[in-house]
């Protein structure tokens, strides 16, 4: 099957190349034919087909390193020791550089003729599971079984192999291509790793992240978020002796009420929830304490800074009406910590970075889909105005963030043929193809 695929791949590049035809594409895409030309044209170039080929070769031992990095524990904010092997794979493959920055992203540079665009190639180093997770891996049916076995493990060796295949392939790009392992991008990492790496970083051009369940997905729009843990505290006391005196669930209670009236517009899409609730301590006593955690959604920072508003205001309403019903000096008092915020941000689909990556999934015999918005590392450069998309992996993902998540690796290389030609797409070949991604105003 891989071979039949891989026929199929060189049959659509020569077709395109000779009679000037275009790869299939998303329907409501609109791809100039020059791209399509100069993409294919880059596609059919013979260092670009050494690549191809090596990339096949070298599946088993992508899958290899995927097995090998995923027994490496990577909890939020203790990816240190996968870091450190992630940083030492990358000087074995002769980037004697590589390096670890403060954030505690893994930074490897291949540097280009010096004509082209900085574009990062990232996946993410964080896994969502805690210290002490059995990361034992399990073969079932031709597919493997571990707590973070493709997300977003596989994008990490995915890298690797994108990164031999040039070296393989003699391949001189007219960009610099970033390799890097970013921290934070699950949970509470709060984008952590992106966020520092185009803070510290101001001549970057372009950003590609290596996320996502499936190899046909392109993400463009990001989604924002903000994350808040509030608290709410009273005098508590015996539910018999001391009732009339305020209660802090009893206000976390009105809070939730008055934040589920909230209304949001239908367009953009923007959502909210009181995910988590704890508090008290016994049944028979007025609640002293009282935690919740909210999440809200936009892929707009204007309707989500409304949405923010709208339920702060129902947590002060409803610590206020509880207060009042007792009429108590000992009254309930609310902290509110913001413990997330993921920027929004949208970008046009008719740009060059979605441009390549939609040619690159077609290229490889798969139908581009545009993805809906969605929270990934790539919030962070499209919130900056900087061209990023999410594009998937190679095999097919399933259960993230679940213990019995797992991975299928059959064809998984035609992922990763199809991100080397996004990136090369975007990048450009020294002499041969000109880069999609344009340099930015430094």
């Amino acid at each position: 099957m891989g071979s039949m695929r891989l026929k199929v791949f060189n049959a659509v590049v020569a077709a395109v190349a000779l009679a000037g035809s275009s790869f299939a594409v998303a329907a409501d895409l609109a791809i100039p034919d020059s791209v399509r030309q100069q993409f294919a044209a880059m596609a059919s170039h013979a260092q670009v087909k050494k690549a191809l080929d090596f990339i096949r070769q070298d599946d088993a031992k992508t899958l290899a390193e995927q097995k090998e990095l995923v027994v490496i524990p990577a909890p939020p904010f203790k990816e240190a020791v996968r870091a450190a092997e992630y940083a030492r794979r990358l000087r074995a493959l002769g980037f004697k550089d590589a390096r670890i920055d403060k954030e505690g992203n893994v930074i490897a540079v291949r540097r280009g003729s010096g004509s082209g665009p900085k574009l990062v190639l990232s996946a993410h180093l964080d896994t969502v599971f805690p210290g002490g997770t059995d990361l034992t891996i399990h073969e079932r049916d031709g597919k493997l079984f571990a707590p973070g076995i493709g997300d977003d493990t596989r994008g990490l060796a995915e890298l690797l192999s994108i990164a031999r295949a040039l070296d393989a392939a003699a391949i001189k790009t007219a960009g610099d291509i970033w390799f890097v392992g970013t921290v934070g991008e699950e949970g509470l990492g709060d984008l952590r790793g992106a966020k520092a790496l185009f803070r510290d970083n101001k001549d970057l051009d372009g950003f590609i992240s290596v996320d996502g369940g499936t190899p046909e997905r392109v993400t463009f729009l990001a989604v924002g978020s903000h994350r808040y843990r509030v608290t709410f505290k009273g005098p508590g006391g015996h539910s018999f002796s001391a009732f009339g005196r305020a209660s802090a669930t009893h206000a976390m209670g009105r809070a939730i009420a008055k934040i589920g009236d909230v209304r949001t517009p239908a367009q953009p899409k923007t959502t909210f929830t009181v995910g988590t609730v704890a508090g008290g301590t016994s049944v028979n006593a007025i609640a002293g304490d009282a935690v919740m955690e909210v999440d809200m959604r936009s892929v707009e920072n204007g309707p989500l800074r409304q949405v923010d508003a709208d339920i702060m205001k129902a947590i002060r309403d409803g610590v206020a009406e509880e207060n009042a019903r007792w009429g108590s000096k000992d009254a309930v008092t609310v902290d509110v910590k913001l413990v997330g915020d993921r920027p929004a941000g949208v970008q046009s689909p008719n740009s060059p970075i979605v441009y390549a990556a939609v040619l690159g999934v077609s290229a490889v015999g798969f139908k581009p889909v545009l993805d809906q918005a969605a929270s990934t590392d790539s919030n962070a450069p499209i919130s900056l105005g900087i061209p990023a998309v999410t594009i998937g992996r190679g095999g097919v993902n399933e259960n993230n963030h679940a213990i019995t998540e797992s991975f299928d690796p059959k064809n998984a290389y035609l992922g990763v043929q199809k991100n080397l030609l996004t990136v090369l797409g975007l990048v450009g070949i020294a002499g041969v193809s000109e880069p999609m991604l344009q340099k930015r105003a430094r």
